[in-house]
């Protein structure tokens, strides 16, 4: 009986792929990074067929490290960075530009004069209008590029985010689909009727005609073309985005539970069941998943730059040689009150959401030393988590008991032992730190029979390291007062 599941998580900078069983042991893995576009300042875009062939190529390479055949794969999920869109031809299959990333500012201009309209496009979509969704991304092609939107219209071309763009390479254009998650970042999609917005469409001139079908996270909705993955078809058996995936593969699906994910952003959700609750701190509403993969909601707060001021430090300053480099820097840092550093590099995400705020780094003095500037890169990250989580408190009216965590920076002690000292809460790393691919593995798993029921994913989440605060209250708030401080003086508009 087939009972492995490939999972395909494609992320902003790089693409993994792994095989992992029923007991939830990874058996194959293999990763490879993807190259960045950078044409003008604030711009960012991806090469289409790079991201299928990476795709592909590791997915067959995992398959080969876990020592399986075609026959042993159940299924296949896949999860990826969400707001990234392609354009293509429907016929050949063509990319007709270079996919637009979400950290991509390019429609800063088309958002301010669309202001009026934030409180009507929050209503339908649960979103704010801001460059970072695909949806002004999109107007900005098709107004740059006017005979991309009459060929659209006339049904020649497909719009889609990542999942999609793969799902339709690899059914050699079987299936034209995008899953209620992926679609729900678009600022097109209407999140209660789970619909195209036919209002939204008519607002951003986005014709009808180019957007996939939407579907439920949970297939199977369709199969791999024999020599794609493998020589013979495999069910494309889940499609996630990389959020919500990381939420369910944390066994967050109730009302109350949250994670959050340390990449190259860091981004927060907390799962609010069937209600969809209204935000008054700015937070952004989504569609999450239940227990059994059904739609459900969450509250997102999403922090742009996380990883990335990591990576800065790394390739911008050169100040350390790797990300390893940041704990023993970090620990041997002097003092935590000064400098503070605030990476808005591409404006601040959740609560704020000011894309014209620019980083700063307040407070160095002549004693200030590389150790430190480490230091504030890594609690910056911390801080601005703090942030998001205080307003969703406030709009879910409760306190959050404890924090799951994944992502590549949790490996880092000091981080995560600040990030619990910070919320004074617990702070709960799993055993498995890649919970984004493992969700889409267990969603397709669910879809194709290998586990019958939910209850059966329990045990595969089980284990992990917990961090408990140790900090004083009243050194807490005096960190933090000084956070708030630096961040004002970022700030364009009132939070």
């Amino acid at each position: 009986m087939a009972d492995l599941l490939l999972a395909i998580d494609q992320g902003t900078t790089g693409t993994t792929a792994m095989v992992i069983d029923r007991r939830g042991r990874v058996r194959g893995r293999s990763y490879g990074e993807i190259r960045q576009y950078y044409p003008k300042p604030g711009w960012v875009e991806h090469d289409p067929e790079e991201i299928y062939n990476s795709a592909v190529s590791l997915a067959r390479k995992a398959v080969r490290q876990a020592g399986a055949a075609a026959e042993d794969l159940a299924g296949v999920g896949i999860t990826n960075q969400r707001e990234t869109f392609v354009v293509w031809e429907r016929k050949t299959g063509r990319p007709v530009h270079r996919a637009i990333v979400w950290q991509c500012r390019r429609s800063a201009e088309i958002c301010r004069r669309l202001a009026a309209y934030e409180p009507e496009i929050a209503r339908r979509t649960g979103l704010l209008i801001d460059p970072y969704f695909s949806g002004t991304k999109l107007k900005w092609l098709l107004d740059e590029r006017p005979e991309l939107r009459r060929r659209a219209a006339r049904g020649e071309l497909c719009f889609g985010t990542i999942e999609t763009w793969l799902i339709f390479k690899l059914s050699q254009g079987a299936a034209f689909v995008t899953d209620y998650t992926n679609a729900s970042r678009t600022m097109l999609f209407n999140l209660e009727r789970r619909v195209w917005d036919e209002e939204i469409l008519r607002i951003l001139d986005v014709p009808r005609e180019m957007l996939p079908g939407a579907i439920s996270s949970r297939g199977p909705f369709a199969e791999t073309a024999p020599g794609t993955i493998a020589r013979r078809a495999i069910p494309l058996a889940a499609a996630i985005g990389d959020q919500q995936s990381a939420l369910f593969g944390q066994g967050a699906v109730r009302p109350g539970d949250s994670k959050a994910t340390y990449g190259t952003g860091a981004f927060l959700l907390v799962h609010t069941g069937t209600q969809r609750i209204v935000s008054q701190s700015r937070m952004l509403t989504t569609v999450a998943l239940g227990p059994e993969g059904e739609p459900a909601y969450a509250l997102e707060g999403s922090v742009f730059v996380a990883g990335a001021a990591i990576q800065w430090l790394r390739d911008g300053l050169g100040i350390i040689e790797s990300a390893s480099d940041t704990l023993r820097m970090a620990r041997r840092s002097r003092d935590r009150t000064h400098p503070y550093l605030v990476p808005a590099f591409v404006g601040l995400g959740a609560p704020y959401w000011d894309s014209e705020a620019r980083g700063a780094i307040v407070g160095i003095t002549r004693g200030t030393s590389r150790e430190d500037i480490v230091r504030a890169a890594l609690d910056s990250i911390a801080y601005q988590v703090h942030d998001v989580i205080v307003a969703m408190e406030s709009d879910i009216g409760r306190k959050i008991s404890e924090l799951r965590v994944d992502g590549g920076a949790t490996a880092n002690p000091y981080l995560m032992q600040f990030q619990a000292d910070l919320l004074a809460r617990t702070v709960r790393r799993p055993k498995i730190a890649e919970t984004t691919a493992l969700g889409a593995a267990m969603l397709a798993g669910l879809a194709t029979g290998v586990w019958r029921r939910a209850a059966h994913l329990e045990a595969l989440r089980k284990g992990g390291t917990v961090f408990r605060p140790r900090m004083r209250t009243e050194e807490r708030a005096r960190l933090l007062e000084g956070w708030r401080d630096a961040v004002s003086r970022t700030l364009t508009r009132c939070a």
